[in-house]
């Protein structure tokens, strides 16, 4: 997970990686981070899901993608696609 500012001073940019397609123009990305326990020492991963602007329906499931946070679009969804890093789609005759 990577933390930046956009040119206009606000916004923050995840990575994270697709975890539904369901709705139309919308996709959920899980975005995990690692931090060390205050005690115990110990390496955890928390994660969080956010809802995120997909314009073109261009992302699948398990795609890796960065989002950048925008204005509010819709109830839950305030972040936008930015990029698809790495896509999981296989061509249907790359299989074999």
């Amino acid at each position: 997970m990577e933390s930046q500012t956009n040119g206009r001073g606000r916004g923050r940019t995840l990575t994270g990686e697709v975890v539904s397609t369901g709705m139309d123009k919308t996709v959920v990305v899980r975005v995990a981070r690692r931090f060390k326990h205050p005690r115990y020492q110990k390496y955890m991963t928390r994660s969080r899901k956010y809802m995120a602007h997909d314009e073109e329906n261009a992302c699948r499931v398990g795609d890796e993608v960065v989002i950048v946070e925008s204005r509010p679009i819709s109830k839950n969804k305030c972040w936008r696609v930015r990029s698809i890093l790495r896509s999981q789609f296989v061509a249907e005759g790359a299989e074999s």
